[in-house]
């Protein structure tokens, strides 16, 4: 993909992440709520969230993932991200991922955005299948993705090691022909 996609939704812009953004990653990601589920411990220096953004962006460049980051339309600022990592090409399927500061949270942004990634990874990417991968106790992604149709599959056991623990996490997947415009 020789471009960054630049999607829009009703209330939102997804766009490529910049260095500029790296105090607006920051923000969000120093917080213990935010980073509870996510597989990175809360950021304490700046210098972390420039790091993450230029791993994105090698990702994105090496076509192994795309992650948008989510301004709203009324200024420019990053208030979360989302985006997907996988085998997009070999296998037609991909992981989906987002977060969003805390701030921000129970006003259907992720809700908004998941859809128009979605629709973008069917039509675009040509995915047949999107996953995603959710410790059990985390209802509200859970809630989200049951809500744009996503099925729960099973639990993985232990599916990983983060914090000094063993974890599980739920498989999440959504088919592209059971997938409905919402």
């Amino acid at each position: 993909m020789p471009q960054f996609p630049v999607l829009e939704t009703e209330r939102l812009i997804l766009r490529q992440i910049t260095s500029e953004d790296s105090k607006d990653i920051f923000h969000y990601f120093s917080m213990d709520e935010v980073t509870k589920f996510y597989d990175v411990e809360s950021f304490t220096s700046i210098e972390q969230a420039e790091e993450l953004i230029q791993r994105w962006n090698e990702r994105f460049e090496k076509e192994q993932a795309i992650r948008w980051g989510i301004t709203l339309k009324s200024e420019n600022r990053v208030i979360g991200t989302c985006g997907f990592h996988g085998r997009m090409k070999n296998h037609y399927k991909a992981a989906i991922g987002y977060e969003l500061a805390w701030e921000y949270w129970q006003q259907g942004y992720i809700t908004e955005v998941t859809q128009k990634i979605i629709e973008f990874g069917f039509n675009h990417f040509e995915l047949n299948r999107i996953e995603a991968f959710v410790e059990p106790e985390n209802v509200g992604s859970r809630k989200v993705l049951e809500k744009i149709g996503f099925r729960e599959e099973g639990i993985l056991k232990e599916h990983y090691y983060w914090k000094n623990r063993f974890v599980d996490t739920a498989i999440y997947a959504l088919i592209k022909k059971d997938y409905k415009v919402r």
